[in-house]
Formats: structure tokens, sequence, C-alpha cells
């Protein structure tokens, strides 16, 4: 911004311009006026050639404004120029500040002004749109003919239109950045026929070479950039440099410029792929100065130089901007290095805070040892998991060779223990039909005392008649048979009713056999159960081991599916362990039920093998009161006829403690070897004197009814099967032989 006195004595004339719609980098000349001498020109007049730095836009004009009037009102408060973008349709002013007789140069204010780098070429004003299409034509067709070389190899190329520059070899993808930014550009440098030769160039570039060649780039984008010096210090992230970028002054004397992010925008339409354009502000506002990144990556590099060659190629670059005794117009880029790093500026300063300096060699240097301790500690990780898989592997392989041997071990049991069952029940039946045996032969007996009996009485009645002593004597045998009659009826009925009950007890011993029988299935049933689930809980332990050794610190899947397994382990366990509490219980409860029935064979036989020629059997409860001892104990307290009902009320009373299973007045001791039968130690129940309820029966009724209730007790716990647990404690029966008279 000029001061305004200064302004004031330069000033020498005013334009009034309008933009071209289709071509907005042509101007048409409206009106010039000059100071105190009014209009000079009109809209047909021929526009001359305003340098850039030199033109100011004042004000936008509609079609019905005088812009005579309102320059001499406002022309000091002008402001730099920018682009016209949507107000194109309006009439602009702009100041010239030149000599009348100076060159004027009048710049293309196109949309993109702000953030483009292609203001390096030069346009013709004075060229027609029609001419520079034909021109363009012409090129076009002069490249297919070959009169001009483009192709030097297979990934080379040059332009034949830049013979002065010092790089003339490019790459397919460089080759079409340079022609499209001369072609495009709306600098002053570039005439119209080197932008038409340039537009042509591209054009022959993208419709006959884009097929015949590949890639234009020399291996990927995933490897170094070969082309540059790999020693020198670049600024690590890959950050770029653009300089001179339009700035106004707003009307609080702070300077704003252009959006970043519609740079970025324009440069990623250019292939350059840049993440962010940061513009750098100061306190006097934007400082025409913005900090371009790139990605860190090996194709980040490729953008960032691409980027400054494109720049370099348009006479833009760094030694451009550098270059003194030259005016800088446009936009000038470069990537960022040590001597931009260690700058003393504002661009130095913000460089130092977001990066390092770094070269190429230092970044692959780098690279190589990330890769390398990455190769050493997966080649440690796979060494460990094979490792662990091996264990894994031997682990599985002894499982396996262990479930074998518990099968066949299991089934060698199973059939021992079904063979041992067999000769039990045949045992049992032979022993059964034996006493049934028996049982015919006794009754066969007493039917033929009977009859003989019968045949002694009509015999004597015979007899009667003889003689008087022999009628007395006669009498007397009657009376005497009529009561051994007696007798061998009441023996015939007490032999049926025993009979009866042996036929009960033999049922009973059936049923316990079936009983027996059912729970020796279920018990088979359980340890197969019980084998499946150690069979799924040792599959469930593997599993949750390799996954353990597979397990990742970042696989979440791979820890969710472990703690899922580690839980049905968990229940599995559980229910492993509530199964072996049962199988413990029914093996006891079987061995019990089995030692009880041996037991209670041999007594039945030797029982049987002690009954005299005139006996019978009767049947005792087991665990069940002897009453004689409660009404001995009530007689002593009350008369007969209360002693009894008080007998039958503490007798009731003591019935149901004895079926309590709450109440267990036992206590365990050890007996040494040398003092059993079996030469071994072992445990046994006794009956607990020190017990409450049996201390307060033996005080308040005496020693008889004491030994009756422990008597029972004894019996409940030797003879049932279950123990006081029952339901029934006096279930239990005893065979007992019983002499006839």
């Amino acid at each position: 911004m000029l001061p305004r006195q200064k302004a004031q004595k330069s000033i020498s004339k005013f334009l009034l311009v309008k933009a071209n719609r289709i071509q907005p980098w042509r101007l048409t000349l409206l009106e010039c006026v000059v100071p105190n001498r009014g209009p000079r020109a009109g809209p047909s007049s021929t526009l001359s050639h305003f340098p850039v730095s030199q033109l100011f836009l004042l004000s936008k004009l509609g079609p019905h404004s005088n812009p005579s009037s309102w320059i001499r009102s406002q022309f000091a408060n002008s402001i730099p120029l920018f682009s016209p973008s949507s107000e194109n349709h309006h009439s602009l002013v702009f100041l010239r500040q030149t000599p009348l007789d100076s060159p004027i140069v009048v710049r293309c204010c196109s949309s993109s002004w702000m953030g483009s780098s292609t203001d390096d070429s030069d346009v013709d004003t004075d060229i027609s749109e029609s001419e520079l299409e034909e021109r363009e034509s012409r090129s076009y067709e002069e490249l297919k003919n070959g009169n001009h070389i483009v192709k030097l190899s297979h990934e080379t190329f040059t332009c034949p239109y830049c013979t002065r520059k010092r790089k003339r070899d490019f790459l397919y993808k460089d080759l079409l950045q340079h022609a499209s930014g001369v072609g495009k550009s709306s600098s002053n440098k570039r005439n119209a026929k080197e932008k038409a030769n340039h537009l042509a160039l591209l054009k022959y570039l993208e419709k006959d070479l884009a097929d015949a060649v590949g890639p234009s780039k020399p291996a990927s984008n995933n490897d170094p950039v070969m082309d540059c010096n790999h020693d020198e210090k670049f600024v690590w992230p890959w950050r770029g440099i653009v300089v001179n970028i339009p700035t106004r002054r707003t009307d609080d004397g702070r300077y704003v410029g252009g959006s970043g992010s519609k740079f970025r925008d324009e440069l990623k339409e250019r292939g350059f792929n840049p993440t962010r354009v940061i513009p750098l502000w100061n306190y006097r506002g934007h400082s025409g100065c913005a900090i371009v990144e790139f990605n860190k990556d090996w194709p980040g590099l490729h953008n960032a130089i691409s980027f400054e060659r494109a720049y370099e190629a348009d006479h833009h670059g760094k030694k451009d901007w550098l270059a003194k005794g030259t005016e800088k117009l446009g936009l000038y880029a470069w990537v960022a290095r040590a001597d931009d790093y260690n700058a003393n500026n504002i661009i130095g300063e913000h460089l130092r805070k977001i990066g390092d300096l770094k070269t190429i060699s230092e970044i692959i240097q780098e690279e190589a040892r990330k890769q390398d301790r990455l190769v050493s500690n997966l080649t440690s990780i796979i060494e460990l998991k094979n490792k662990h898989l091996k264990e894994m592997e031997k682990r599985c392989s002894e499982t396996a060779t262990t479930l074998n041997n518990l099968m066949g071990e299991r089934e060698t049991l199973l059939q021992a223990y079904n063979e041992e069952i067999k000769k039990i029940q045949l045992g049992a039946r032979d022993h059964l039909k034996k006493i049934f045996n028996d049982h015919e032969k006794l009754k066969l007996q007493l039917d033929s005392q009977k009859k003989e009996f019968e045949l002694r009485g009509r015999e004597l009645e015979k007899r009667e008649a003889q003689n008087e002593n022999e009628s007395k004597y006669l009498a007397e045998e009657i009376e005497k048979y009529e009561v051994r009659n007696s007798s061998l009826q009441l023996a015939e009925l007490e032999q049926q009713k025993a009979d009866e009950d042996f036929m009960k007890l033999a049922d009973d011993q059936k049923k316990q056999k079936e009983d027996l029988h059912n729970r020796i299935i279920r018990l088979e049933k359980q340890l197969d159960a019980k084998q499946a689930l150690e069979l799924e809980i040792e599959r469930l332990r593997g599993t949750l081991n390799v996954m353990k050794h597979m397990e990742d610190d970042e696989d979440v899947e791979v820890l969710q599916k472990a703690e899922s397994i580690l839980k049905d382990l968990s229940e599995k366990e559980g229910e492993l362990e509530e199964l072996d509490e049962l199988n413990q219980t029914l093996i006891v409860k079987q061995r019990k039920s089995n030692d009880e029935l041996q037991e209670a064979r041999k007594e039945i036989i030797n029982a049987f093998k002690d009954l005299p020629g005139r006996s019978h059997l009767r049947v005792k409860r087991m665990g069940e009161l002897d009453t004689k001892p409660f009404h001995e104990a009530m007689k002593k307290i009350y008369n007969e006829e209360e002693a009894d009902e008080r007998a039958s009320e503490l007798c009731s009373l003591w019935a149901e403690y004895l079926k309590d299973p709450d109440w267990h007045p036992f206590k365990v001791i050890k007996v040494e070897g040398k003092d059993t039968a079996e030469g071994k130690d072992k445990e046994i129940e006794i009956l607990n004197d020190e017990d409450e309820k049996l201390e307060g029966l033996k005080k308040d009724y005496g020693e008889e009814v004491y030994k009756a209730v422990a008597s029972a007790l004894m019996e409940i716990n030797e003879y049932n099967p279950s123990g006081r647990k029952g339901k029934h404690p006096e279930a239990a029966m005893m065979i007992e032989p019983t002499t006839l008279p």
C-alpha cells in the first residue's frame, strides 16, 4: 500500500474494465478517466498494458454508476487487486500508478488467482480466442505427424518447446504437469504461442501417449526418490513452502489472504496430494507465506518433489525467489530443507516447532532398523509360538494315550462287575429255591403226622367199648391226642404264617435286588457322564491353553473367546465335582447294600441250618421299640389304667425321635487290628452315652427303658440300608426261629 500523498502525485489515469465470462483473464476497457479531464476512451478502445503491482481495485460499480464522481471522492482508499471470482459480472475500477508513457500490463483476474501457482506464463491480450485455438490445433497436428520428438525412451520424455531449460528429461507424469502448468497459466511471462504449444502437448500426452506408456514412475511410490541427493537434509515430516501469497489490508489494519483449504484442493487437483495447507500468521495478520504438509511416507516425498519440480519448471522455484533484480510475480514454492529450517523468520520458527532435519539416507537406515527389529521380534514370537505348539501337541498326545488307557480299564472293570452281579443273582435264586423246597418238605411232614394221629384216634374209638379201664385210658389218650391235634393245628397256622412272612421277605429281597440293579444301571450312566465330562474338561483345558499361548494383546475377539472357554471350564468342573460326590455316595450305598445282602444270606442259611425239627419262623421289625419296659416304668409312677396310656404316649414319642434323621446320637471310635476279627484297624459307630435326650430318658425312667431305646437305635443303624435317614427306619426285619411246644 502506498501512502496517500505519494499516490496522489503519481496517479495519471483511472481505468474502468470488465472481466470476460468465458476467458476471465481477458479484460475489456470500459472507460478511461484522467483527473480533471474526464473520460478519454470508450468500450471499444484497446486496453493498454498495466503492471500487476501497480493496479489497485477501488470498487465494484453497478451498471448505472458514475465512475468519475466516485473516483474524485474515493480513490485514496484503494486496496490491492484481488480475484473478481463471482463478481465478474460487475464493472471494476482500477487505479493506474505509472506515467502515461510507461508500459502497462493488465493481469488476468481468474477465480483461482489467490491459490494458483500457474502465474508465470504470458498472455497476449491482443490475440483472440479463435486464434489461440487455431494455433493449438496446428501444434497438435505437428506433434501427431512426428515433427517434434516427445518420447525419448519407455520412461523418459522431453518438452520440444522448452529447449533452453537445463532439465530436458521428464517422466510422463512430470511432463504432463509441466504442459498443464504452462498451457493453463495466466502469467505475463508466457506468450500466446507458448501457451498454445503446451496445450497441444498436453492434449497429445493425454490422447496419444496415455495408452502407449505404462506408469511413468520408475518403480513404486513406496520406494525412496532416487533422482535426488540422499545426503541432503530435508524437514521431516515432509513440508513444502509457499511464498508471495497475495494479501489485502482490512479496515482494522490487519492483512488477510486466501484460504489454505482452497489452495490444498487446487494442489490435489494437480496430483500433489497434500494433507493440509497452513497459512502463517503474525501480529500483522497473514504473512503471505504458507506451509504445505505431505504424508510422512515415501509417496509423500514423491508428491513433495513433484510439487517442487512443477514450480521450478515454471521458474517459480526457490532459486527464482532468491534471485535478485527480478520482479516477483505469482506464487513461489519449494520443499523445506535445512536452510529453511534454520532461517530466522516465521517459516523457520514454524518448521522448528513441527519437524526435524533428516536426510533420506537416515530415514532409509531408520526404516531398515525398524524393519530388522520387527523381523527379529516376529521371528522370536514365531519360534515361541512353535515351541508352545509342540508342547501342546505333546500334551494332547499324552492326554489321548491316558484317556485310551482309562477307557480300556473302564471296560475291563465293567465286564468284571457285570459277571459278579450275575453270579450273585444266580446264587440268590438257588438259595431261595432251596428254602422253598425245605418248606414244602416240612409241610408234608406235618400232614403225615396229622394223618397218623387221626388213624390212632379212630383205632382208640374202636377199642373204647372193651373195658372201663381201657375206656378211661382211651379217654385220657383221646384227650392227649386232641391236645396234640390242637397243637398241630396251631403249628400249621404258625407254619402258614411263617410261609407268608417268608414269601414277603423273598419279595422284599427281590425288590431290593431290583433296586440294586436299577442303582447299578444309574451308576453306569453317571460313570459314562462323568467320563464324558472329564473328556470335555480336558478338551476345554487344551483349547484354553492354546488360546492363552496364541492370544495377542490387541486381539479383543481372542480374549473374549478365552474368557468364555474359561467360564465353561469352571461350570464343567463344578458339574464334575457334583457327579463325583454323587458317584461316591452311590458306590458306598451299593457296597453297603451288597454287604448287607451277603450277611443276610449267610444269616438266613445259618438260621435254617440250626432249625430243630419242630420249629417255625417269626418276623421281628428291626428298630421297633419294646413296649414292655415302658409299661413297667409307668406302673411305678401311675396306676395300671393310666400307666398303659402314659406308656403308649411315651413309646410313640420316642418312636418319632427314632425316625428323626437330624438326631444322630452316635460317635465314631477307632478299633485296633488286634481287637477285630479281620486283624485290621477300622472305625465303628457306638451309642453316645452323653447325648442329652438319652441321659434324660435314663434319669427319668430307668435303665430298662434306656436299653430298649438304645437297642432300637443300634438295630436301625445296623440293619437299615439307608441308615436313620430313610423314611421308614422300622422297615428292617429279622427272621427268628421258634420251637414248637
